[in-house]
């Protein structure tokens, strides 16, 4: 059972994602950015936020990672973080070895069923593969 500090650690980790990282991976946002500027801007754009906002939960987690993002169970932070992660690695190429945590928890995540079947292109809403 967490405690109310680690019930907040999970709580607020789940809000850096949610409303920093998240809303820039759905493809609706990233065409809107491209029709803006242009695809070299909108990807640089976008990973200079996503890496803002692994910084944040790097130094987050830290203290509460376990095997997960808040210890050794699963909890509200890794729903949100385990797709993030896979999208921003295969989309955007970034790499996740600088966020020690984050590269340990996305390893984690790789090792159960249920996060490869919530990963991003499984969904019914993902685009369609780019050719």
């Amino acid at each position: 059972m967490k405690n109310n500090i680690e019930i907040y650690e999970t709580i607020y980790a789940a809000s850096i994602i949610s409303s920093g990282i998240q809303p820039l991976m759905h493809w609706v946002v990233q065409r809107y950015i491209e029709e803006k500027t242009n695809t070299e801007e909108k990807i640089a754009w976008v990973n200079n936020i996503i890496r803002k906002g692994y910084t944040a939960l790097e130094e987050l987690l830290v203290t509460y990672a376990g095997k997960y993002a808040t210890g050794d169970e699963v909890y509200l932070a890794d729903l949100f973080l385990a797709t993030q992660i896979h999208a921003a690695v295969i989309k955007f190429q970034i790499d996740v070895e600088p966020y020690p945590t984050l590269a340990k928890c996305y390893e984690s995540y790789k090792n159960l069923p249920v996060f490869e079947d919530a990963l991003p292109a499984k969904q019914l809403d993902a685009p369609p593969p780019s050719n």
